[in-house]
């Protein structure tokens, strides 16, 4: 396809590695669907592929979401037409301006939902739904930590929750950030200070979960945190990997149970992808939750986005335009 381009990490290492190419996207084959995108998702993940930190084979075709047209289909596809508006949140290659994708990887985005909202949403949006409905459905007047509140999943994961009455607990990284999330209490400032904060705020019985997409950093405060028998689901690692995890140390935390989970393990089937982005797209009909696009950069400038990202300066979903 003339004019096709993309983004891709050429080795390992920091945003200076991303360069543009031209390529072919192809046919689609059996089952699969060719979509010309409007918007691109950033996401944290897409700099654990440009590191290394999560292996793909060089040169790394970079990000997992993006929404747009379908411009052709192949053999075999029956749920979906040219011209339907539609996204992909999983996978690799979404910084590109054409993107082939299984068509069970696909979701129809409906009617009142933008492209661009869609691409700001989908990944983050998706998993602040497993994380909020499946692994710990946690009921009105229970307690959740949220590192990162001001953040992609956090902004979402923050509403999310408090529409189900649970009382949220929001930390960030400035005071700026702290004042811009809307939690029952958001706090900022040291990590070593945060759990005696959590303490002093649950009459020191502490959470009974904690988000943690934050990693290294915050894995110490987050155990102190929890309640006893309560759940750790640590989703990320912006300032690292986790180090190894003694089970003594959850033992006398109090019979703590940890969870490493990732999205596309609660997406597998098209059936889990389908629930999920219904799950989704509800709650921004209803406007529970919002595609809070705090920055746009060119997709061409995909680098300074990075830059961006990893120096946690940007706020809400930064998308990429094409």
């Amino acid at each position: 396809m003339s004019g096709a381009w993309r983004m891709v990490a050429l080795s390992h290492g920091g945003p200076e590695v991303i360069a543009r190419e031209d390529f072919d996207p192809g046919t689609p084959a059996d089952g699969e669907v060719l979509i010309a995108q409007d918007a691109v998702g950033l996401n944290f993940i897409d700099t654990y592929y440009r590191t290394g930190l999560y292996p793909a084979p060089l040169p790394t075709p970079l990000g997992s979401e993006g929404a747009g047209r379908i411009v052709a289909v192949g053999s075999g596809v029956s749920d979906f037409a040219v011209g339907d508006v539609v996204g992909c949140a999983s996978g690799l290659g979404s910084y590109a301006t054409h993107r082939i994708v299984p068509a069970d990887r696909v979701v129809r985005i409906p009617d009142g939902v933008s492209t661009q909202d869609a691409a700001a949403m989908m990944l983050k949006g998706m998993t602040a739904c497993y994380l909020a409905e499946d692994i710990v459905p946690l009921k009105a007047g229970q307690v959740a930590l949220v590192h990162a509140a001001a953040g992609g999943v956090g902004s979402v994961l923050v509403p999310w929750l408090r529409d189900k009455g649970v009382i949220v607990i929001a930390h960030c990284g400035s005071a700026e950030k702290a004042a811009s999330v809307l939690a029952d209490h958001s706090l900022h400032g040291p990590l070593d200070d945060l759990a005696v904060q959590v303490r002093d705020l649950t009459d020191g019985v502490g959470v009974d979960v904690v988000y943690d997409g934050v990693g290294k950093d915050s894995w110490a405060a987050s155990l102190a945190s929890l309640k006893r028998r309560g759940m750790m689901v640590s989703y990320g690692n912006a300032s690292g990997a986790v180090p190894p995890v003694s089970l003594l140390d959850l033992s006398r935390g109090g019979s703590l149970f940890v969870t490493r989970p990732t999205l596309f393990d609660y997406i597998a089937t098209a059936k889990d992808l389908a629930n999920t982005a219904d799950r989704l797209f509800d709650r921004m009909r209803r406007g529970v939750v919002k595609a809070v696009i705090g920055q746009r950069f060119a997709l061409s400038d995909a680098a300074d986005a990075h830059r961006a990202l990893e120096a946690r300066q940007t706020t809400g979903t930064t998308i990429l335009i094409p």
